[in-house]
């Protein structure tokens, strides 16, 4: 066994020709086999833009988290209104920029007085809340769905089809407004809050599940030709077993990508459900009846208008960032 010149770590035999080394030596351990998430987040970490846009996520995830803890250092919480910022003339913030002041960062809302800072924090609560609530139910629906469909074919596969054709066309926004105008203010052992929130979870998880469930049919039929899988099948192994433990390991990345996306879509949504007025009940607050409620006043306070479609924009841009780049990490063909 010899080493020749110009690539240390390559071991060839006495003819000059590469030869395999040997378990637990170096030149082994440099040629070790990597998984498929740890290729992933290799390239995930060289992509500066995917890692910053991640930051910024998980700087909006700890703001919904700790919002109780942040409250008391943003005017005293997004309830607590402060008339004595209130012009009573106009109901118009006093002082600059709608108020802002050390003790009001973005300064106060019109009427009430009540902490804009605080209310953003508050907005990222409920909008995190639900769009990570329904990312997870849609994940669910549409894996179940499309491992049904995909794996055992025949009428089970037209049967699905046919579902998530119904869940594709299905008017939700005014099923949505229908739903939630005509409910009561409690139900269920719920307040009138966690009614809301409860309803906009299974309406957008609820509906949104049909196209991730034709990405994971698509995807089990391929697998379920593959040689590993008949292996298996031949080994005596159970459907359950088949799709538990060979198909399943590799639907890894595209639920992982879809999730990714699939969160800023749902932050748009409860937004705009929210806008409309059917989201989070007031007064407690969110980024789209923020914005509702910024129409009546944008002329005379325009920046009580930009700060919610600002907390909007950069959360749903940071999601998106990040997003692409897990897809790109998970993606062989890639050039980055």
């Amino acid at each position: 066994m010899t080493t020749l010149p110009g690539d240390a770590s390559t071991l060839h035999d006495d003819f000059g020709e590469p030869s395999t080394p040997e378990p637990g030596t170096p030149a082994a351990k440099a040629i070790e086999g990597r998984s498929l998430t740890k290729i992933a987040w290799t390239r995930l970490k060289r992509d500066r833009v995917a890692m910053t846009a991640g930051c910024v996520v998980v700087f909006m995830c700890l703001l919904g988290l700790f919002s109780a803890l942040i409250y008391p250092h943003l005017g005293g919480g997004p309830q607590l209104p402060h008339s004595d910022l209130i012009d009573g003339n106009t109901t118009l913030p006093t002082g600059t920029a709608g108020g802002v002041s050390a003790q009001h960062w973005l300064g106060v809302d019109p009427t009430f007085g009540r902490d804009i800072a605080a209310r953003i924090v508050e907005g990222a609560k409920w909008s995190l809340l639900i769009s990570f609530a329904s990312t997870v139910l849609t994940v669910i629906l549409g894996l179940v769905a499309g491992l049904l469909a995909g794996y055992f074919g025949g009428w089970v596969d037209s049967a699905v089809n046919w579902l998530m054709a119904v869940f594709l066309a299905f008017p939700v926004v005014l099923f949505g407004i229908a739903l939630v105008s005509g409910m009561p203010t409690t139900a269920f052992g719920l307040d009138n809050l966690w009614l809301h929130v409860v309803l906009l979870i299974l309406i957008i998880g609820g509906f949104g599940w049909a196209y991730f469930g034709r990405i994971v049919r698509g995807q089990v039929l391929t697998l379920r030709e593959k040689e590993f899988v008949d292996a298996s099948r031949s080994l005596g192994a159970s459907e359950l077993r088949i799709v538990f433990k060979e198909i399943m390991p590799n639907l890894v990345a595209p639920i992982l990508v879809f999730t990714s996306l699939q969160i800023p879509a749902n932050i748009l949504a409860e937004a705009a459900f929210s806008f409309l007025g059917v989201g989070i009940p007031l007064p407690h607050a969110s980024w789209g009846g923020m914005l509702n409620d910024a129409l009546n006043y944008y002329e005379y306070d325009p920046a009580y208008l930009f700060i919610p479609g600002i907390a909007i924009f950069v959360t749903v841009l940071a999601f998106n960032l990040f997003g692409d780049g897990v897809r790109d990490a998970f993606d062989p063909k890639a050039g980055r």
